[in-house]
């Protein structure tokens, strides 16, 4: 195996675990909220937690990776992935909880921004769609240990236990990005890149901050992305849980089949998307605009059409939901065909802040709705659930009518 596959493949086992860590309260959340006596807002505020300081670090992060490479920056959060895993696991009350996915938020927070500024050094332009499409593949691996056989772990040994072995594993992920990983090809070794990304002359920060703001095709495609991963996350992390317990009178381990669905259909989706984008349609654009148009539409039934269907066909709605949310990885290969290379790691992270923010922002604004709504023993009923998925779901339909107005980029990574 060539290098550069090895660090693709110690890269994309770390954000295997970043991706777990992102949606594994799915499950635990009834867990966690008995022994802590949560309210839902409270619940959502543990959660979105995560993602608020996930993206607030974004921005500062991007400046970091662009001058110091990924690999230091990877791995130095990399340990602190692991105090917040273990100190979230081991939390004697809320507070301390609390403070344990602050720890993993800014921890996970560089994993695939890092991960994707090493591959521009190591993959040419033309395979970037590809491999990220891959990496993302590989990782929502974190997404389905965290579905299924996640809640069958917390049902046998419960849900401290069952995350403190999680924590072994994150050090295995982090010690082995630490020995292999390289920020680019040593001189004599340029064989393995083919035709890398010209280094163009080098921008200061504060400039490469200046150029991506003034983008006004950013926006609207930080707009997108916001509601884009909003979107998809409500339904894989957080609050899918949840509304299938309480709507469809689910146990968790069915519920955690059904998310297993959407996370089978997100992966299987990012290992086409790349080449769909790039030889089928040609177009980043007209991909997302179809895919997150088809995604929008199969949201739509979780309003109250999916409480009429089988459980068969339930499990193939949130499969199909996986794969047309998975079109939203566009977005990554053509905000960096928009921007120079040597400010690659601050556009993907000042995008990426938007993207997350979606996350934060939904997760607890569904929570503090459905806290207007009667509710027993943190159960809600399925009104309040149309109530507090309605604006995210009118949200992503903006984003994608504002979108139209954005420009597509060429493949070959220069700016259209």
């Amino acid at each position: 195996m060539s290098i550069r596959w090895k660090i693709f493949s110690v890269l994309s086992f770390l954000y295997v675990m970043a991706l777990f860590f992102r949606v594994s309260m799915a499950v635990v959340a009834r867990d966690i909220s008995a022994d802590f006596n949560l309210s839902a807002t409270q619940l959502a505020t543990l959660s979105s937690i995560f993602f608020i300081v996930y993206a607030l670090a974004q921005i500062p992060l991007g400046l970091m990776l662009d001058r110091f490479g990924g690999k230091i920056v990877v791995c130095g959060l990399g340990v602190m992935t692991t105090t917040g895993i273990v100190l979230f696991a081991m939390a004697p009350n809320y507070h301390a909880a609390l403070a344990g996915r602050v720890l993993l938020g800014i921890g996970t927070s560089c994993v695939l921004m890092g991960s994707l500024k090493i591959f521009t050094n190591w993959f040419t332009p033309q395979e970037f769609a590809v491999i990220a499409g891959f990496i993302m593949a590989i990782g929502n691996l974190g997404n389905l240990f965290a579905t299924a056989p996640l809640a069958l772990s917390v049902s046998f040994f419960g849900w401290r236990s069952a995350l403190l072995v999680v924590a072994l594993v994150q050090v295995v992920a982090t010690t082995l990005v630490c020995t292999v990983a390289a920020d680019k090809p040593p001189p004599d070794e340029t064989s393995e890149m083919v035709s890398p990304y010209a280094p163009p002359a080098r921008t200061s920060s504060i400039g490469g901050l200046r150029s991506v703001f003034g983008n006004t095709s950013f926006w609207l495609l930080g707009t997108l992305g916001f509601f884009y991963y909003g979107n998809n996350m409500l339904v894989q992390s957080l609050w899918g849980g949840p509304y299938l317990m309480d709507v469809f009178n689910a146990s968790r381990s069915v519920a955690g089949g059904i998310l297993f669905c959407s996370a089978g259909g997100f992966i299987a989706g990012c290992l086409c998307i790349g080449k769909i984008s790039t030889h089928l349609l040609k177009s980043r654009k007209k991909t997302l605009l179809i895919g997150q148009s088809i995604t929008l539409a199969l949201l739509m039934f979780l309003l109250g059409p999916a409480e009429h269907l089988s459980p068969v066909m339930l499990k193939l709605l949130f499969f199909a939901i996986g794969i047309s949310a998975s079109s939203g990885i566009s977005i990554y290969p053509m905000v960096r065909e928009m921007f120079p290379h040597s400010i690659a790691g601050t556009a993907l992270s000042t995008l990426n802040f938007f993207v997350v923010s979606g996350v934060a922002v939904i997760q607890l604004l569904v929570g503090i709705v459905l806290d207007r709504f009667p509710h027993v023993t943190g159960s809600y009923s399925a009104a309040a659930y149309h109530r507090a998925f309605l604006f995210p779901f009118c949200g992503l339909a903006i984003s994608i009518l504002l979108f139209l107005f954005v420009k597509d980029t060429l493949i070959t990574g220069s700016r259209s």
